[in-house]
């Protein structure tokens, strides 16, 4: 049966892949279930439902946004906190992915987009970190106050980011996600919960609109001319966050310049650009600009020739 709206929530843990290998399964084992258990008994102290466990993650159904997003904040604060004490093996950061809408109860258990988006997410956010669509924030912004589990001091003083439009596996389209951040070191200068929800543009697109799509780790967002200029870097202002400390804090900003797509490189060890064409040679920039054409990748802050270079692709769609 179609059931109103809900809140799914998917919880897995991270690298219990590195965990076996580095421990006994036995005493790895253990030591998941007794985390699966807890997240379990976490989400329903804060009227969630478990629809079931999935060997190291656990996916939830809620009655409301508000609810999850307090459930998902206190799971990562608290689980963070126990496993600094832990074996190194054993720090195993949780990947929380959430999304609204209806879903259909057979059973049990619960189908729909909601519940593929919230695993797609959960699996693409990465340790530590909480991804949510766009109708999670809408719920929070029309219903700030719908919590019942009495921890709405967790709520008022959660931060959230827009992290554009991304292309999500398996889904045709792609979609508005948000970060949701919980840690306390976060800058404040991020938007708060209890703001107006700032509304993506949502820029008609053309047959004359021209498009550039930035993949970094497997993720895949696109930027229209229109929404350009937009930086890369370090800090969480940037419309493409690259976590690597060889990367400046604002390390390279792309603009729309008569009719072309401009990297112009602002970094301290420079940029790296290289285009799919065989013919085309490889670009190094430091402190000056070129244009970004057809696809290819970026190195930032090292050359190709290291391995561990944090390479971001990019693909150019002309209108």
């Amino acid at each position: 049966m179609r059931n109103p709206l809900q809140t799914i929530v998917f919880i897995d843990l991270a690298d219990s892949t590195a965990a076996y290998q580095a421990m006994g399964s036995e005493e790895v084992a253990g030591v998941i279930s007794k985390l699966t258990q807890w997240i379990g008994r976490v989400c329903e102290a804060h009227q969630g439902r478990i629809v079931k466990f999935l060997g190291d993650g656990v996916l939830a159904e809620f009655s409301n946004s508000a609810e999850a997003v307090t459930a998902a904040v206190f799971l990562q604060q608290q689980h963070t906190r126990r496993i600094r004490r832990w074996p190194e093996p054993l720090h195993m950061g949780l990947k929380i992915g959430m999304a609204s809408g209806a879903v259909v109860r057979m059973g049990n258990d619960s189908y729909g987009d909601p519940v593929n988006l919230a695993a797609r997410l959960s699996d693409m956010s990465g340790s530590n970190a909480i991804w949510a669509t766009e109708s999670v924030i809408e719920q929070l912004r029309n219903n700030p106050e719908h919590t019942t589990s009495g921890r709405g001091e967790i709520l008022e003083n959660i931060r959230y980011r827009s992290l554009g439009m991304i292309r999500i596996r398996g889904i045709t389209h792609a979609h508005p996600v948000f970060q949701i951040e919980w840690n306390d070191e976060i800058p404040t200068d991020l938007i708060t919960i209890r703001g107006d929800l700032p509304e993506p543009e949502r820029v008609e697109s053309s047959e004359t609109e021209s498009s550039i799509e930035l993949t970094w780790q497997g993720v895949g967002r696109m930027f229209l001319s229109s929404e350009l200029p937009i930086d890369i870097g370090r800090v969480p202002s940037c419309a493409v966050v690259i976590n690597d400390q060889r990367v400046s804090r604002k390390h390279s900003t792309i603009e729309w310049v008569n009719g072309v797509f401009v990297l112009i490189d602002q970094s301290t060890y420079g940029t790296w650009i290289r285009f799919t064409s065989k013919t085309a040679p490889e670009v190094q920039l430091r402190r000056n600009q070129c244009i970004l054409h057809s696809n290819g990748e970026m190195a930032l802050g090292v050359p190709f020739s290291d391995v561990s270079a944090p390479i971001l692709s990019f693909q150019v769609a002309a209108g």
